[in-house]
């Protein structure tokens, strides 16, 4: 456990040392306090059943820099290492390969929940300004933000598998796009298609994570969700994992 502590704060210290991390962080700030202000006043224009909650986390801006956040995030955790060469000495460590995976994933996601924490006080300041809560009930907060922390996690995995299969960091970092970009196309078809057989409808549905904010943006936990997410996550770690494994007895 404590050799993979020491790996975990090492990835954990890499990411924020990264320049590309701070850019990051500001993109997204300011693409979510933009969506967030734009969404506050839609609602202010009429009476509507729509909550702050749900008007924040079910805009197109909001989604199109979601998923753009994750390529800059994992196209460096692997692939950086084999093409400076520093792979090496982590392979020759005393290290396990899947607390090397783990350690990387963790590092990963470390960043990207702090990523989220400054949007927590757009709902305090709201509720300050307005003297109104953002959301029906309190279940709608956790809700949300648990669904981010689930899709965070796969699609973060997903990264991590595309990294791990190159050197190149732009390289994994197209190809985790296209993964996550075509996740979230294949959940619309259902709007994109009206007639699509029923079997193809519900597989979309299931995986929809538009569709999945919708329900937990309103405070209704579906616990089919949690095993969506967690096969999904640990299938894309399991590749990682094997991929890796090639990679180092290959070199």
């Amino acid at each position: 456990m404590t050799k993979f502590l020491t790996l975990l704060s090492r990835e954990v210290k890499s990411c924020f040392y990264s320049p590309i991390a701070y850019v990051v962080l500001c993109f997204f700030l300011g693409l979510t306090g933009l969506c967030f202000y734009s969404g506050v006043g839609f609602l202010s224009r009429g009476a509507t059943e729509r909550t702050v909650v749900e008007a924040f986390f079910d805009s197109i801006p909001f989604w199109i820099g979601f998923i753009l956040i994750f390529p800059p995030i994992t196209m460096r955790v692997f692939a950086e290492e084999f093409k400076m060469g520093t792979i090496e000495t982590l392979m020759t460590a005393p290290v396990r390969d899947w607390q090397v995976v783990l350690a990387k994933f963790g590092g990963a996601l470390v960043f990207y929940i702090v990523l989220w924490l400054p949007t927590l006080l757009y709902f305090v300041v709201f509720q300050q300004i307005a003297k109104a809560d953002a959301a029906n009930a309190a279940g709608a907060y956790w809700g949300s933000y648990l669904e981010l922390l689930m899709a965070g996690m796969l699609f973060i995995s997903v990264g991590c598998f595309a990294s791990v299969l190159t050197q190149n960091q732009m390289v994994a970092a197209v190809i985790s796009f296209c993964v996550i970009t075509f996740f979230f196309l294949g959940g619309l078809l259902s709007f994109f298609t009206p007639n699509i057989a029923p079997e193809f409808r519900m597989m979309a549905s299931y995986c929809s994570v538009l569709e999945h904010m919708g329900e937990f943006s309103k405070g209704m936990i579906d616990s089919r969700r949690f095993v969506f997410y967690g096969s999904g996550t640990a299938l894309m770690l399991l590749l990682t994992h094997q991929v890796f494994q090639f990679r180092r007895w290959k070199a």
